[in-house]
């Protein structure tokens, strides 16, 4: 009878993962991988020698043990993620590198390599297959395969040293944000703060000291943190100023000081990649980062951002001027300047007497079951699937999260996804994100694709269920985008099917494409329903909503453009970065990015995981690349009739049928013109983002 908790091609049974099994029949996973490794490795040389290669000899036997390899330690990676725990960090850090040593081992086979190639050579492949063998090639390249034994091993010594840098950095990140914490005693510290998040910081308090009884909303105790939901609350709401600044700086200057300080990895970071870039063969990180991406060179990129950094970067100042100008004339000393723990506080106040907008008070519009019903039920219009609850059918990690099935138009099951939807500071990583349960594959064990959805929004209270402020609701669409496309692929070949060989910078078009929805008037007015009395959300308000999209778009875009200028730079400059640290060059770019400098105590380089920790190095602009593609794309709807039933249902099907199908088997700007009929313009997203008029 097969005990193990290591079922490749099966709902994971997360309960089973405990670290103690993990620690035991991990091992034997890899050992198994290895044998199955070796035996691929045999089987190619003798098919290499009889010069008998074909794609199911070749392609077939390296998916399933990569796919194994993938699921197996995917289970751990994503419990590590929402399930964190001292034990499970340390299982985590001490497999790390042997994964890291495994997929070296896989791309730098010469056999495989040479069997690849000549594979490539041999047959005269559809553009589908071409496509992934070169991506695999490439890959491999990049992996070191053509390297010279010494700088081989160098290559390899470097890969391991980047995979515990970058998992330090994540724990340090972690850590202290969860560290960081003030007990409120007093109720002038708390004015202004919204009673959802008076309750979530006295119930926060309260299991911090142990204290067994009642929550006292009104008096406290409150325990300020870190959490994101805790954090843009104050920041937007308290009108406890040194409060503001002391948390501001706080958050800013996370995992910058004492053990767990990130400065030196992130120089070790940035030296080692530059190391391994020479290595390959490339000028720098960005180099080698934009070989495999849409953007295909450093200047296309650059050009993109200056084209709408100018304009945010005026919008922006205009902004900033109104706001000083507002803050001032409603009792904010006229000897200051606005700091950057004002900015939040007084838009905040600004943004609810120009729109008369208080965002606080929808969230009763916005019950996370309501925004499901509707996103479901928007996907259904345009898609044509039905998304269908199936929570008691899968297992769970925690109780929060939930399961659902998604069928197509003759009710067939064609995939399905979790959805992990609240902030656990104390166990889960912040920031939302999807990832790959299960990918379709129609070889060897067949398989539906299954992905994670993980948001860390408001959670549901004694007697509220989870109110969602209008930002949560956009978070949770885009999401779900990402996971359409992992879910309504149609190709067939595993290796392209969903979001896998979608170069990185296309990859958050679906994501960005269904937030626009979120401003959709049918879609939104049909979402938003009070919690208690079902009454709809209103006109006015959702016309304010509307407004609301393009207020302060300037400072909001210009510090996404920040982000990705300095990632850029970071990994591209390298003669002109020659003797300053990260940090250094940060606020040298601030000049050209930002209308209110980074004040000294501001390191958010050392808490900046999406390009230290995560997929995003030289790669931050992405963002916006995408969102130039998502813009463009939802304006071919604007350009119908959105209150057009049968327009929306064809070119929903033709969205469906190009972006969301046939995911990496083409290149992304072959797949955009197959839907739009043209190459991209970023004439929509200025629009959108409210900046035409600054330029």
């Amino acid at each position: 009878m097969d005990t193990s908790i290591f079922k490749y091609g099966e709902l994971p049974q997360f309960k089973k993962f405990t670290p103690e099994s993990i620690s035991k029949q991990f091992p034997v996973v890899l050992e198994n991988i290895t044998e199955e490794f070796k035996n691929i490795e045999k089987n190619l040389s003798n098919y290499l020698i009889q010069n008998d290669l074909n794609w199911d000899k070749v392609i077939n036997p390296l998916n399933e043990v990569n796919e194994i390899l993938r699921w197996s330690w995917g289970v751990i990676s994503h419990l590590n993620a929402v399930n964190n725990s001292e034990s499970l960090r340390g299982i985590y850090s001490k497999f790390l590198p042997e994964i890291i040593s495994l997929s070296n081992k896989f791309g730098q086979s010469k056999i495989i390599y040479n069997s690849l190639v000549k594979l490539k050579e041999t047959n005269n492949f559809d553009q589908i297959k071409n496509r992934i063998l070169d991506k695999e090639i490439l890959e491999m390249q990049h992996r070191g395969i053509s390297l010279q034994k010494n700088d081989q091993e160098e290559f390899n010594k470097i890969s391991e040293k980047l995979g515990k840098l970058s998992t330090e950095f994540s724990n340090n990140v972690l850590d202290a944000t969860n560290e960081w914490f003030l007990i409120l005693n007093k109720k002038s510290e708390v004015d202004g703060l919204p009673e959802r998040v008076l309750e979530l910081m006295a119930i926060s308090a309260q299991n911090h000291l142990k204290k067994d009884e009642e929550v006292d909303i009104k008096n406290g105790p409150w325990k300020l943190s870190l959490d994101i939901p805790t954090y843009t609350s104050f920041m937007t709401y308290a009108t406890e100023r040194n409060l503001r600044e002391k948390l501001y700086k706080a958050f800013v200057g996370r995992a910058s000081q004492g053990e767990k300080n990130n400065s030196q990895i992130i120089e070790d970071i940035l030296s080692l990649r530059t190391k391994q870039a020479n290595l390959l063969g490339y000028k720098s990180w960005a180099e080698l980062s934009l070989s495999t991406k849409m953007a295909k060179e450093i200047k296309n990129v650059e050009n993109l951002l200056e084209e709408l950094r100018e304009p945010a970067f005026k919008t922006a100042k205009i902004e900033l001027e109104t706001l000083d100008k507002f803050s001032k004339s409603n009792g904010f000393p006229k000897s200051q300047n606005i700091e950057p723990w004002d900015i939040s506080y007084w838009s905040e106040l600004l943004r609810k007497e120009k729109l008369n907008l208080n965002q606080e008070s929808l969230r009763p519009w916005f019950p996370l079951n309501d925004v499901l019903k509707g996103l479901f039920k928007l996907s259904e219009k345009l898609f044509e699937i039905k998304v269908v609850e199936a929570t008691n059918e899968a297992p769970l990690w925690n109780d929060d999260v939930l399961f659902f099935n998604i069928l197509n138009k003759e009710d067939d099951k064609i995939a399905s996804f979790y959805l992990d939807p609240y902030s656990r500071p104390e166990s889960k990583r912040g920031g939302a994100w999807m990832d790959e349960c299960l990918n379709k594959n129609n070889v060897g064990k067949k398989t539906l694709p299954v992905a994670y959805l993980v948001c860390n929004q408001t959670p549901p209270s004694k007697d509220k269920p989870s109110l969602m402020s209008f930002e949560e609701v956009q978070t949770l669409f885009h999401e779900f985008g990402h996971g359409l496309q992992h879910m309504l692929t149609t190709v067939n070949l595993p290796q392209a099917a969903g979001i896998n060989n979608v170069e990185w910078d296309a990859v958050e078009l679906p994501s960005q494409f269904m937030e626009n929805w979120c401003f959709h008037k049918n879609t939104l007015m049909s979402i938003a329903k009070h919690y208690k009395t079902g009454e709809k959300l209103s006109e006015d308000n959702f016309e304010k909503l509307l407004m609301n999209r393009t207020f302060n778009c300037g400072i909001a875009t210009l510090r996404q453009l920040h982000f990705a200028i300095t990632d850029l730079r970071l990994h591209s400059c390298i003669d002109e970065n020659e003797g300053k640290t990260a940090d250094e060059i940060m606020r040298e770019i601030a000049k050209q990015t930002t209308v209110i400098e980074p004040i000294q105590e501001d390191h958010f380089l050392c808490c900046f995981s999406h390009i230290f920790a995560g997929g995003y190095s030289a790669g931050y602009y992405s963002y916006k690349w995408a969102e130039v593609l998502s813009a463009d794309a939802f304006s071919m709807f604007e350009e119908a009739d959105l209150e057009n039933s049968e327009d929306l249902k064809l070119i929903g099907q033709k969205f469906k049928d190009t972006i969301l199908s046939l995911g990496g088997s083409l290149p992304p700007l072959e797949i955009f013109k197959l839907f739009r009929g043209r190459e991209p313009q970023t004439d929509s997203l200025i629009r959108h983002l409210g900046l035409s008029e600054a330029t």
